[in-house]
């Protein structure tokens, strides 16, 4: 990297931060009466539409103020009170618990749920159980002690800095730790049933890009895992279309089992790069958004579009609901893109009107930012990361301005392995955009006076 480029980064890294840093000097000044509602650091003007087209569920901020004490720092912990009936070794999973406590760090963790907090809050309840069933010879928790472990898991996590709930927040029961309907939990059994060498080396080391197209550990996974459910089912019911639901989930509950065993042959951390890469092949096939009612846009932009400025307005106060809800990756971008422009044809609008109206797949996520920038997260697994300074960080994408695609009314929405448009994996930067030509931003959360200080000296 030149000089220039070096002295541009710097600076709109002090710029942001300087942001940032009067935010929330602003807010701790402000009206204690108004003080707990929080921060967000951008969003697009509603203009009239606003009242229209309000979202179900309000908008978390995106930088709230969590001080609880001036001189706190990001590392205190508290010792979590535990049942003493759980059998998990938290202590030897203590670098997994660290990662997952970061991710679901308590602020960042609804607006992070969707990516990395809960695809790594799951992969941490099947290591712990797996790692278990080396020393138990069982794949799962009965349902006696399920219930007292997720308790403290919870408390363990929260201890570390997490938010409290991620039960609600992840949808974890503790029916998460047991067998669930799956009728093989035993380690023997489990192996005389499968092929464990073909699973195992099947799923030990995974390409995250390649392996979403190809599926070769998710066939081995999903073959095992009807296997075991035969034990307990007739196996021309198995087949075929017409699977009963209860079949169906008979053999998510065993693929769950399927990972726990692949989990006891790995290192924590090696089975966490792989549940973490099986999970991102699901979380970017969905678009995460809620999309509220989209009337008012049909009738500025519907039946032809008269008045350019009007249906201008109307998406862009639309959009600007979507973008307060969560952080999203750059494929689930894509997706949500195409759905919503299925839905808004639906309504009789056929003239592109992202084109028309300039909507970028960055516009469909949360804003960060001065410059009102949408941010999209990495399409491959990523983790928050912590320093007790600045606080937590991620990485950021608020450069790729790429156009949304205005779906073809003859087209289903595309396979994330058959996409026209090039998505990077990683952040990448672009000359294209004025303003910030860095590779990433690492958005902050501060919460401390002192280091707001520090930073303005």
């Amino acid at each position: 990297m030149n000089a220039g480029v070096s002295l541009e980064h710097n600076f709109s890294m002090l710029l942001l931060k300087l942001f940032v840093v009067l935010a929330c000097f602003h807010e701790c000044l402000s009206d204690p009466q108004v003080h707990h509602k929080g921060y967000m650091l951008t969003g697009r003007a509603t203009g009239d539409f606003v009242p229209k087209i309000t979202p179900t569920a309000s908008p978390q901020p995106f930088l709230p103020l969590l001080a609880p004490s001036p001189l706190s720092t990001f590392t205190n912990s508290t010792s979590p009170k535990l049942s003493g009936l759980c059998m998990l070794n938290f202590t030897a999973a203590q670098s997994l618990i660290s990662i997952t406590s970061i991710d679901c760090w308590a602020a960042f963790a609804p607006l992070l749920a969707n990516v990395i907090c809960c695809p790594q809050l799951h992969a941490t309840l099947v290591i712990l159980v797996g790692q278990l069933s080396k020393e138990t010879g069982v794949l799962a928790l009965n349902r006696t002690l399920a219930k007292p472990c997720l308790s403290d898991i919870e408390q363990v996590l929260a201890g570390q800095g997490a938010g409290d709930g991620l039960n609600q927040v992840c949808s974890i029961h503790s029916s998460n730790l047991t067998e669930a309907s799956c009728p093989v939990k035993d380690v023997d059994e489990f192996e005389n049933m499968v092929n464990s060498s073909e699973l195992l080396a099947s799923c030990e080391k995974i390409d995250p890009v390649k392996e979403c197209c190809d599926q070769v550990c998710q066939g081995a996974i999903s073959d095992a895992a009807t296997r075991l459910a035969l034990k307990a089912s007739d196996p021309l019911s198995m087949d075929g279309p017409h699977v009963l639901p209860q079949h169906t989930t008979r053999i998510n509950d065993c693929k769950t089992v399927v990972l726990r065993w692949l989990a006891s042959k790995l290192d924590p951390y090696h089975a966490k790069e792989v549940l973490r890469g099986l999970t991102n092949c699901n979380v970017n096939k969905v678009c995460p958004l809620v999309f509220p009612n989209m009337k008012h846009v049909a009738n500025s932009c519907g039946n032809g579009i008269s008045d350019q400025t009007a249906c201008c307005d109307a998406m862009n106060s639309y959009v600007s609901h979507l973008q307060k809800q969560t952080l999203i990756t750059n494929l689930q971008a894509l997706d949500c893109a195409t759905s919503l422009g299925l839905k808004l044809q639906k309504y009789n609008i056929t003239k592109d009107v992202y084109s028309l109206c300039h909507i970028s797949l960055k516009d469909f996520s949360l804003q960060v930012g001065s410059q009102e920038s949408g941010c999209l997260l990495p399409s491959l697994p990523s983790d928050a990361t912590l320093d007790k300074f600045s606080g937590i960080s991620f990485i950021c994408d608020l450069n790729d301005n790429i156009p949304a695609q205005w779906p073809s009314l003859s087209l289903l929405p595309a396979s994330s392995c058959n996409k026209t448009i090039r998505i990077p994996a990683l952040p990448a930067a672009t000359n294209a955009q004025s303003g910030l030509n860095t590779e990433y931003i690492l958005v902050y959360l501060l919460v401390a006076y002192s280091t707001a200080i520090m930073m303005l000296l």
